[in-house]
Order: C-alpha cells, then structure tokens, then sequence
C-alpha cells in the first residue's frame, strides 16, 4: 500500500528561489503541451498520445528555442506531460458516463504548485537534508520515513512555504487494536445543525472553524482590495490573507483527526450515508463547506484501518428522514429542510436527525447481514462477526 511523509522546508529565499523557477518552467511546459494537445485535437478528431508528447518534448530540449526547458529534470519534465493526459483521460470519461466536466485548463505560473520527480532528480543526505538538482536544502524531519520512496513531490501552499511529500511503498500495517474491542455498532446522520447524531441521539458539534474566524477574514479581504495592484502592500496583504484561511483549514483538519480518532477507537462498525458533497456545497453554501464532512470520513476511514474498525457507506438516494424507524413506513410528503420534527401515522414521534440515524443503522447493518432490514437490529451482535466483514 502507498503511504505518504509530508515535510516542510527550511525557509531559505536564495535557495527556494531555485525552486520557484522550476515550477515555472513545469507551469510552461504544461502550457505550451495542453495547447499542442488542443490543435491536435481540432486537426486529426483525438489528443496526442502520451508517448507522442514525450517524444516531441525530447526534440524540443534540444532547440535554442526551448532551451529554458532544460532547467527542469527530464523526469519531471515527462511527469507534467502524464498530468495533462490523466486530465484528458478522465474528462472523456466523465462525458461518457454522463458526467458535466471540463477539459484541462491552462494555469498561470503563479498558481502552478509542484512538480514531482521519480527515480532521479533527488538524494537525502544526513542531518535532514536533501539534495534536489544540484542544490542541497534542508528539511524539519518530524519522523521518520517508512518503506521504498516511490516519486517525491516539491509543492509549495499560498503562502509560499514549501514542502516535500513523500510517497512510499510500505507493508499493510496491523490494526493497533484488536477488531473485535468493543462490538459496539452505530448509525450517524450527518446534519448542518448538528454535526453528526447517532441512533442513541448523541450529538456531536462541529468547530465551525470558517464562522468564527469570518469576521478577521472578512477584515483582512477588504484589506487586500484596497491595495493597488501589483503594489509590495497588496503582495503582503494577500500573504495575511492566506496565512488565516492555512490556520482555519488547519484548525479544521486537527478536529477532525481526533473526532476520528475517538469513534474509531469506541465503535467497531459505523455507518454513514453516502452524499453529494458538492452539491451540498451549491445549496447551502459556506456552511458545508465548514463542515468538511467528505474530508471527515476520509480521514475517519484511514483512523478506522488503524484501529480495527469499519465504515460502511449506504446508498445516497435511501430516504433515511422521510422513513418511520418504528413501523418502516415511508412519509408521504417530502420533508423540508427547516422541519426538524415529524410524526408518523403511527402514532410515533420523530426527531429528524435522531429518526434518520436509526434508518441509516438498520439500512447499513441488512446490507451486511446483520439484520433483515424489516425489524429492529438485533440487540445483540456476536464481537467475532465484526472481523469477518473486513
């Protein structure tokens, strides 16, 4: 299994400046293939090849005219060219399976990243450092790095600190924990009030980490468009600027790490319904994107390999709100978004998220074989039937 080591450099202006043209030169050679790809395209009806692409690129390095590409590695040279056709690949099956999408884009070389160097191009040294090309940085080695280094990527983030990520090749580690700790088995409903809610109705907050550093946000943006263009203010202004929105993503990402950590560590078997983040994200806007809910799981589902637990997805189009957990029975009219209680014809009572969790629990555990999925789940659930379902 691949494994990533992300570690920041020493911030050196002469040395990362070495760095920063390379990106530059990746961020040309991007441009100039994408277009080539496009008048291919318009001439012979399909994209170059990426085997065609190299080709011409070596041919290129060769010419006066292109000479300023040979200050980036051929590796990485080639690696640019494999971004472009991952780009074109996966945009004509996008329109394939039906899916709106764009073909790649040409990018400014200001908002160009990284780029990423293989076999060669590279050498660690001791004393955390490292050599790229011929000049030697150093690194804050914050641990050590496992398995066989496969690529290494040199990116930097808005603020123009830079890093390198490692990723390596590292054996399937072995669950910290015993998988079959707790036997504990839960449904969680996913919510713009409340975070998530369990089948118990135990609620867990979100930080809200984008709300309550809006108003210094707010603050530092109007800051920035008060600056002329171009201006030594306005480059620090946007520095300010994107330092705040690193801490909030930061901020985010630390709660989310150990919200993950602790329901790994306490459940065996949880389940989630499987939504449409980005539509979320166009109906309701700034508050989902706060949430994080899709960068949640995925973090939830790396703590939960460490820990010997499992999530499980069930299918986004189950009406887990619109059902009675008590008789099964399907509401008939569709339920808004600001009515948080219900009652069926029953006679029962529903919360709306406390109701969903306990659907998305009975839902998740018959599409496991734990239930039938027409009675309530079975109170007791056997600690060795967790294992097998890994």
């Amino acid at each position: 299994m691949r494994k990533s080591f992300k570690f920041k450099l020493y911030n050196h202006q002469k040395r990362n400046e070495n760095l920063l043209q390379q990106v530059r030169v990746a961020a040309g050679i991007y441009n100039h293939f994408l277009a080539l790809n496009k008048r291919y395209f318009k001439i012979f009806g399909k994209s170059l090849s990426l085997y065609q692409a190299q080709k011409h690129l070596t041919k290129l390095k060769k010419l006066e005219k292109y000479s300023w590409m040979r200050k980036l590695g051929s590796q990485a040279s080639q690696e640019v060219l494999e971004r472009i056709d991952k780009g074109f690949k996966k945009f004509f099956r996008d329109l394939k399976s039906g899916i709106k999408t764009s073909p790649p884009k040409f990018k400014a070389s200001r908002k160009y990243k990284s780029f990423t160097l293989k076999q060669a191009g590279y050498r660690l040294l001791e004393d955390n450092q490292i050599k790229i090309g011929k000049k030697v940085f150093k690194f804050w080695k914050s641990r050590e790095i496992e398995g066989e280094i496969k690529t290494l990527t040199i990116k930097r983030d808005p603020v123009g600190d830079w890093f390198l990520i490692f990723s390596c090749e590292v054996e399937e580690f072995k669950p910290i924990k015993s998988s079959s700790k707790t036997g504990k088995i839960a449904g969680f409903d996913f919510g713009l009030t409340t975070f998530l809610t369990n089948q118990d109705d135990e609620e867990i907050k979100s930080e809200l980490c984008l709300k309550k550093s809006l108003k210094e946000l707010k603050k530092k943006s109007k800051a920035l468009s008060r600056k002329k263009k171009g201006s030594n203010n306005r480059a620090k202004a946007r520095l300010s600027l994107a330092r705040l929105h690193r801490k909030v993503s930061n901020q985010r990402r630390d709660a989310h790490f150990k919200l993950a950590k602790d329901l790994a560590e306490s459940h065996d078997l949880m389940f989630f319904e499987d939504l449409n983040m980005k539509w979320m994200m166009k109906t309701h806007g700034r508050k989902a994107s706060d949430l994080g809910f899709a960068e949640f799981l995925s973090i939830l589902e790396h703590q939960s390999k460490k820990y010997g637990a499992l999530v499980h997805k069930i299918d986004r189009f189950y009406p887990s709100s619109h059902v009675c957990s008590k008789c099964l029975k399907k509401r008939e009219k569709k339920l808004l978004l600001w009515e948080r209680t219900w009652a069926c014809t029953c006679g029962a009572g529903h919360k709306r998220d406390h109701n969903a969790a306990k659907n998305i629990l009975r839902e998740g555990a018959s599409s496991l074989g734990l239930c039938d999925g027409k009675t309530e789940l079975r109170s007791a659930v056997s600690n060795s039937r967790i294992p097998l379902l890994q």
